[in-house]
């Protein structure tokens, strides 16, 4: 008996190791093999400057293309890993259930579909572009073995970067939350009891998407003789969707200052000699759902549409999905209707149709949008709707300035009693919309008389003054324009239209401002806090503190912490249209945090609210002013182990350009941390922070004589080497 329980034990333990063994190495096997692009030729000059923002130089575009991935890879090539895998559908077996939403979003949105059906149609210099970006990242992968976190990822090619664009473009409008209110209480990751909603980071969720953005274009009769510009986006300070600062030159005419995301090979927002544009982003209602009739016919699933069945399409994918040590091959089904992804959960199946779906047009219109020269040219290539969502604000060296709410929004019929903000039913193809409206219809602002535009995720009816704006009666109610404002936009709104005059000092110190106004949520969370009857003096002397706030976030006042804690939980809510959260509870958690953490309910908010990064001889440690929806923007932040909240999220690539009458462009730009954002021995891992804490701005060396005059390092990378 002993000899064969010894026998069994021993067996099992086999059993055991070659299951481990199994699940530690199945992963880079069972993936589809990556493909290299074609054979070419490809040489290109990086400069750095003092800072060490990459200044790439080319003979031709695609040697710029392919100098950025080289630059980017230096400097951050752990989140390329993030974005490539992700285009491949296996991020999940780098960062677990976290990275299996997106492999999910992956396969639902049938984003590699996407691009195998129009990747052809690409013009061939965009598509020559994208194998350039690709052939740099694989180059830099297979020098750089040491760094690489998954196996077999690399080579990748243009359609690995287009597919990125499929999967990323649709969560800046909101989709994530639409997708994860339909999946909630669907079991497809390991946990049963973690759905995919939008607490997880989803590109579009509080962690993936923009939470509010600035922007600013102000004319030269209204500034004292300058076209000013500023681009103040407000992404997360890491990973996929953090911006990256570079200059590109080419001699085939490409010039442009700007940022980029990983796994793009040209900037997204800046400018070029001639003229510039900086995005916010936008919510119309741009997808509609609907309630499929699905049963079981003889060859499997069937939904229904006009009376007759149609198969619905099902495909089996396999998401990788890291646990410690090893990589667990969990399988789910996904669906499709000729409506669009259809998820399936408790309450039945549900499809998906939304503005850009199918498409991979805006790689080539924000390539043309770089190097477009004039006006007319710019406007034309934007009126194309290829960039499904994202207002623009632009402005050039002729004086012009404008703001396009710019949307791919489905025509639906805008008479009849449908109800296009709730769920459609899914068997009368009457409802599947097909078209968009044209760019002429939607809201847009071209040189308005009050000389100066703004947004700041707010509606389109509030931009240019009061005598300029829109109305929003102008509008159909089926195009399902958001109507909602943010405290950011309060505020710019009424300090623009008080000014005389709007030059550059005082353009900085709008941009700077700390203030709320007392309106909207703010005004409802301390009318609904001061109301409140405590009986627990902590709490009552809260309530006291907050109410002599003096309505800043400068770090000066008492109550500036509290109001700090309570307003992100209210913002939060608002921005997502939920409802808001109980006042009792917000004042209560906010004063045992900071009694917990400080031993005082008035900490100085600087204390409390930090920029942080680290660990090595360049981290930093530094206050921070601001809050969750002011133009200085902290939006969101980690809670440390010390009670310190780190942000993570707010002001992060900030751009001020100048066009001066017979002038060259010149423009100053600043972010959180620095150009090596996750290369802790660089000196630029963290060199522009003190800048940053400070409002400060650095000089964008735009032109290559005053590169090479402050030029720190110069590299050339060529291929083949």
């Amino acid at each position: 008996m002993k000899t064969w329980l010894g026998r069994i034990g021993f067996a099992s333990l086999g059993l055991a190791l070659a299951v481990f063994v199994g699940l530690a190495v199945w992963e880079p096997i069972a993936a589809e093999e990556g493909t290299a692009p074609p054979p070419a030729t490809y040489s290109a000059e990086i400069v750095r400057d003092e800072f060490g923002v990459p200044h790439i130089y080319g003979e031709r575009d695609v040697d710029v293309a392919y100098g950025i991935a080289w630059a980017h890879s230096e400097d951050d090539f752990a989140t390329l890993q993030d974005v490539a895998a992700m285009t491949r559908g296996r991020y999940g077996a780098i960062a677990g259930q976290d990275g299996a939403v997106f492999d999910y979003a992956f396969h639902l949105l049938d984003a590699k579909g996407t691009v195998d059906r129009n990747y052809d149609s690409l013009a061939p210099d965009v598509r020559a572009l994208l194998d350039a970006y690709a052939t740099g990242l694989n180059d830099y992968a297979e020098q750089h073995p040491g760094e690489l976190k998954l196996g077999d990822l690399f080579p990748v090619d243009g359609r690995d970067i287009a597919a990125g664009f499929a999967l990323r473009q649709p969560f800046f409008f909101g989709l994530a939350n639409k997708l994860g209110r339909l999946v909630e209480g669907e079991e497809y990751l390991p946990d049963p009891g973690r759905p995919i909603d939008t607490a997880l980071p989803l590109p579009g969720s509080d962690e993936g998407r923009n939470l509010g953005s600035n922007a600013f274009a102000i004319a030269p009769e209204k500034s004292g003789g300058e076209t000013l510009l500023v681009s103040n986006s407000h992404q997360p300070w890491r990973g996929g969707v953090a911006w990256y600062e570079l200059v590109v030159e080419s001699g085939e005419g490409w010039h442009f200052a700007g940022a980029t995301f990983p796994g793009s090979p040209y900037p997204f927002l800046g400018h070029n000699e001639n003229l510039g544009w900086t995005n916010t982003v936008n919510m119309p209602d741009m997808y509609d759902i609907y309630e499929l009739v699905v049963r079981e016919g003889d060859s499997g699933l069937e939904y229904e549409l006009d009376g007759d069945w149609r198969p619905l399409g099902t495909k089996d994918v396999t998401l990788p999905v890291k646990v410690g040590p090893v990589v667990l091959p969990i399988q789910r089904t996904v669906y499709r209707s000729v409506h669009g992804p259809v998820v399936k959960n408790d309450d039945g199946y549900f499809a998906i149709r939304y503005g850009g779906m199918d498409s991979i047009d805006q790689l080539d219109a924000y390539y043309r949008l770089n190097k477009a020269e004039t006006f007319a040219e710019w406007k034309g290539i934007l009126s194309r709707l290829d960039i499904p969502s994202t207002n623009f604000l632009y402005a050039d060296e002729q004086g012009n300035i404008a703001y396009y709410y710019n949307a791919a929004i489905p025509r639906r019929p805008a008479e009849g009693s449908t109800d296009w903000r709730g769920v459609l039913p899914g068997n009368d193809s009457a409802l599947i919309t097909e078209g968009y409206y044209d760019f002429a219809e939607l809201p847009q602002y071209e040189n308005p008389d009050s000389g100066w535009l703004y947004n700041a995720n707010n509606n389109p009816f509030s931009a240019a003054g009061s005598t300029d704006d829109l109305s929003p009666e102008a509008f159909p109610a089926a195009m399902g324009i958001e109507t909602k404002s943010t405290n950011r936009a309060r505020r710019a709104a009424k300090l623009m239209e008080d000014a005389n005059r709007i030059d550059r000092s005082a353009l900085e110190r709008i941009k700077y401002d700390v203030a709320w106004e007392r309106e909207g949520y703010v005004a409802t969370a301390l009318d609904a806090i001061a109301a409140l009857d405590f009986e627990q003096e902590r709490y009552a002397e809260a309530q006291a503190i907050l109410a002599g706030w003096d309505f800043t976030s400068d770090g000066v006042g008492r109550a500036d912490s509290l109001a700090l804690l309570i307003l992100r939980q209210y913002m939060g809510k608002d921005y997502n249209g939920e409802p808001l959260p109980d006042p009792r509870a917000e004042l209560v958690k906010a004063a045992d945090f900071l009694v917990e953490h400080y031993g005082r309910l008035d900490p100085p908010m600087g204390e409390v609210l930090r920029l942080r990064q680290g660990p090595g001889e360049f981290a930093v440690d530094l206050p921070l002013d601001g809050g969750s929806d002011t133009l200085r923007a902290s939006t969101l932040w980690d809670v440390e182990d010390d009670g310190r909240l780190s942000v993570k999220h707010g002001d992060s690539f900030l751009m001020f350009v100048t066009w001066e009458r017979g002038a060259p462009v010149r423009s100053e730009s600043i972010q959180p941390f620095g150009a090596a954002t996750t290369r802790p021995g660089d000196p630029n891992f963290t060199s522009q922070a003190p800048l940053f804490v400070r409002k400060e701005l650095k000089p964008v060396r735009f032109w290559r004589s005053d590169v090479l005059e402050n030029a720190v390092r110069r590299k050339t990378v060529t291929h083949p080497r």
